[in-house]
């Protein structure tokens, strides 16, 4: 142990000389040894940050070991994540795989509807064409064998109509030319083919119930009788009366309006009646090939048989015998126009869409 600290005395200390030898250290005292309290002062310091340090690396330790099984729980967590979204993914992938394929397929059927549908349109529009082109030539006979011009202008407006019902812009032309057609027919003069015909079918009818004219007998009069008031007259005078009655119905005497009045057989008056019924007929054929000029003559026939072989007295006939003058004097031949220029449009039309 250092000794204690001297007292200061009173009376300044001797100075040491010059040339003196440096003190000891170790006589001096522990405060004033510099390394010594360096070293302690640096030891403390020391032992103070080794025991920081420590406990700072158990607090990292015990940081790191909870972080580490965090991290770990969340790994695993992750790993769970990741495997089902791995499997979500494979699921996506081949739910995306099937949907594909229906994309494709559904891509597929809406080319094949397409395609169908264009085919579709092109077979219902070239079957609109060979309706048209039908109707076209039903108008066109009627105007040249019949010479019916109401029934063609129907059909032509029936084929207008059917091509105004799709309203394609393509038709416009072809019904330009129809309408042309239309416009020509209704311009034309109207010959009532139906109604010649039907008059003369009537006619063919009645020959057989018309009378000849051989065949009229005059009107049985009663002549007024004496014994009519004195019905108990003797018999002789009753049967001188009977017998006269029955005398003059034998023996008849009658005037005649036209003594040429040709007297027919049962034979010659079956065919009368039929060639009769024959020109009509012609006159009918010739009515409708509206060849003017054997009407004509059909009926003149007709009507010089029925004024000179039929009883023009009675009312059937004269009727009859108007009925054929009439119809003599109407015409039949007229110039009836044609659809050829629409019937060439719809021909034309298909050729272009086959040639496509």
């Amino acid at each position: 142990m250092a000794d204690s600290p001297q007292p200061e005395s009173r009376e300044p200390a001797a100075q040491p000389p010059a040339d003196s030898t440096p003190p000891n250290p170790a006589q001096q005292p522990f405060y004033r040894q510099p390394l010594v309290v360096v070293a302690v002062i640096a030891a403390v310091l020391f032992g103070w940050q080794w025991f920081d340090s420590r406990h700072q690396i158990g607090a990292l330790q015990q940081e790191l070991a909870r972080r580490l099984a965090e991290a770990d729980v969340q790994n695993k967590e992750s790993r769970t994540v990741a495997e089902q979204v791995r499997e979500a993914t494979r699921e996506a992938q081949v739910k995306l795989g099937v949907l594909e394929g229906k994309l494709q397929e559904s891509q597929n059927q809406q080319i094949a509807l397409e395609a169908l549908y264009q085919e579709l349109s092109r077979s219902r529009d070239e079957s609109l064409l060979a309706d048209v082109e039908q109707t076209l030539l039903v108008a066109n006979q009627q105007l040249q064998i019949a010479g019916n011009v109401k029934s063609a202008l129907i059909a032509l407006q029936a084929a207008d109509a059917r091509l105004a019902r799709l309203d394609r812009p393509q038709f416009a032309g072809l019904r330009k030319v129809i309408a042309r057609d239309v416009e020509r027919l209704k311009l034309a003069p109207y010959v009532d083919v139906i109604g010649i015909s039907a008059r003369l079918d009537n006619l063919i009818n009645a020959i057989d119930s018309l009378p000849l004219a051989m065949e009229v007998r005059p009107a049985e009069t009663v002549p007024a009788t004496k014994g009519a008031a004195d019905p108990e007259g003797n018999a002789w005078t009753r049967f001188t009366r009977e017998l006269w009655r029955e005398f003059r119905d034998l023996v008849r005497i009658q005037n005649m309006d036209r003594p040429d009045m040709p007297l027919l057989a049962p034979t010659q008056t079956y065919f009368l009646r039929e060639n009769l019924k024959l020109r009509l007929l012609g006159a009918r054929l010739a009515l409708l090939a509206h060849d003017e000029k054997s009407f004509k003559a059909d009926l003149k026939a007709a009507r010089d048989w029925l004024t000179r072989y039929y009883d023009t007295r009675n009312n059937a006939v004269a009727n009859a015998v108007a009925a054929v003058r009439q119809l003599h004097d109407s015409r039949i031949s007229i110039e009836l126009p044609d659809v050829a220029a629409s019937l060439d449009a719809v021909r034309n039309y298909r050729l272009t869409r086959e040639r496509r």
